[in-house]
C-alpha cells in the first residue's frame, strides 16, 4: 500500500460516511460535453448596480481590515429591518443576528453547535442537510414526504418524533429546494402544534423566501420564535451567490452560542461583500430588481411546467424557488440517474437526478428554470427530441 493510501486513515469516521454533492458533482462532470445545455444550477440575472458600487466603494476606501465576527452592525441592522418589513420577524441587530458566509455556513454553524446524535430532515431535501449532519457526528433521519405532495404533515412529524428519541433539530426548507413547494399559514401552524411542546430546534431555511409566487411567504419563526432559528441571505433573491453573505437570526441565547463556532470557523465575513449586501437589503433598486426577477421566474416556471406535462412528466406546480421536480414518464428509463446520463448522451441536456435528494426523490429529476428563456426553449426542444427517440 502506498504512503498516500495509508494517509487516508487520518480522516474521521464521520467524514467517511459523507458523499459529495450529487448536484455539483454531476454538473461539473458534464462540463466537457460538447454543446451541453445545463439546467442543473445557476441564475440568469446579475447583481444590481448599487450593490456592486457599494462593494467597489468599500475596496476603494481601504475597507480591508477585520470586522467583528457577527458582521458589521450596519448590515445586521439592514437584515433586521428586512426581516421585519417583509416577514414581521423581530430580531435585534445587536444580539439576535449573525452574518455568515452564505446560508451554507449558517447551517453548518447551527449543526456543528448542537449535534451529538440525530437530526430530522423532511425529504426530498437539499443534499447538504444530510451530509453536514453526518460530518458533525449526527445521523440524519429522512422523512419521505413524496406521498403528501412533498409537504411535511403534522401526522408524519408526530409519528417520527414518537419513534425517534434523540432528535435535536428539524430542518424545514421553505420554499423548498428541490420541489419548489411552500408552506401556508395553516400548514405552518399545524407543525407548530406538534413542535411547541418539545425542545426540538427548528432550523428554518428561508433562502428562497423572496421567490414565493402566490401569497405571502410564511415563516415558522412568527409562530414559535423562541424555538426557531431562521437562515436567509442575499444569494437567491438578489442574484449574489458569489458574494457569500447569509443571515442567521434567532433568540439571543442561541445566537451567542452559535457565534462561538462561527467566529472560529471564519473569523469575519468580507467587508466589501457585506457593504454590497447592506445595499441589497435596503435599496429601492434591489426591491424593483427582485420583483422583476420573480415575475420572470414565474413566467419561465409556467412555460416549463406546461412543456413538461405535454411530454408526460408529472409535476406539482412549484410556488417558490426556481426548480421543477418532475416525475420521469413511465416509458422512459426509470432509474433517474441513468435517465439523467442518457439525456446527456442523446441530446446533451443536463438535469439533476432526484434520488440525490433523499427518499421519495427516486424516479424524479430537478430542472432549474434559473436560465434565460431562450435556453429553456432550447431545453424543451431537446427533451422533445429525446422523447421522439424513445417513443418512435
Amino acid at each position: 500500500m502506498s504512503k498516500e493510501a495509508k494517509m487516508m486513515d487520518i480522516f474521521s469516521a464521520e467524514l467517511k460516511t459523507v458523499t459529495p454533492s450529487p448536484i455539483h458533482t454531476f454538473s461539473e462532470a458534464v462540463d466537457h460535453v460538447p454543446n451541453i445545455l445545463k439546467l442543473t444550477i445557476g441564475t440568469s440575472t446579475h447583481t444590481v448596480k448599487v450593490s456592486k458600487q457599494a462593494a467597489v466603494a468599500a475596496i476603494s476606501s481601504d475597507d480591508s481590515h477585520y470586522s467583528v465576527s457577527a458582521g458589521t452592525l450596519a448590515l445586521r441592522q439592514a437584515a433586521s429591518q428586512f426581516l421585519k418589513r417583509h416577514y414581521d420577524l423581530n430580531y435585534r441587530a445587536t444580539t439576535d443576528i449573525l452574518i455568515t458566509i452564505g446560508a451554507t455556513e449558517a447551517l453548518y454553524v447551527v449543526l456543528a453547535s448542537i449535534l451529538d446524535e440525530n437530526d430530522e430532515i423532511p425529504t426530498p431535501a437539499y443534499p447538504v442537510y444530510a451530509q453536514m449532519t453526518r460530518i458533525n457526528g449526527g445521523q440524519p433521519v429522512l422523512i419521505d414526504v413524496s406521498d403528501d405532495d412533498f409537504v411535511l404533515t403534522p401526522e408524519k412529524l408526530k409519528q417520527t418524533i414518537a419513534t425517534h428519541h434523540h432528535i435535536k433539530a428539524i430542518i424545514i426548507n421553505n420554499p423548498s429546494n428541490p420541489t419548489g413547494i411552500t408552506y401556508s399559514e395553516t400548514q405552518i401552524k399545524a407543525l407548530v402544534s406538534v413542535l411547541k411542546d418539545t425542545n426540538i430546534l427548528i432550523i428554518s431555511d428561508e433562502i428562497y423566501s423572496e421567490l414565493t409566487y402566490n401569497g405571502q411567504h410564511e415563516s415558522i419563526a412568527r409562530y414559535l420564535p423562541e424555538q426557531t432559528v431562521v437562515i436567509n441571505g442575499v444569494s437567491k433573491a438578489y442574484a449574489m451567490t458569489g458574494y457569500r453573505i447569509g443571515v442567521l437570526a434567532g433568540p439571543t441565547l442561541l445566537i451567542n452560542e452559535f457565534n462561538k463556532v462561527h467566529s472560529f470557523i471564519i473569523m469575519t465575513p468580507s467587508n466589501p461583500a457585506m457593504a454590497a449586501a447592506k445595499v441589497a437589503f435596503s435599496s429601492q433598486e434591489s426591491l424593483v430588481s427582485t420583483a422583476k426577477m420573480k415575475q420572470d421566474y414565474q413566467h419561465r416556471r409556467d412555460y416549463l411546467v406546461k412543456a413538461l406535462k405535454q411530454l408526460e412528466f408529472e409535476c406539482i406546480v412549484p410556488n417558490g424557488a426556481f426548480y421543477v421536480f418532475a416525475k420521469v414518464p413511465d416509458d422512459f428509463i426509470q432509474d433517474d440517474v441513468a435517465f439523467a446520463n442518457d439525456l446527456v448522451d442523446k441530446v446533451q441536456l443536463a438535469v439533476v437526478a432526484g434520488s440525490g435528494f433523499g427518499p421519495g426523490g427516486a424516479g424524479y429529476i430537478r430542472v432549474s428554470y434559473a436560465a434565460a428563456m431562450s435556453k429553456l426553449e432550447e431545453a424543451v426542444a431537446r427533451l422533445t427530441c429525446y422523447a421522439g427517440i424513445i417513443r418512435k
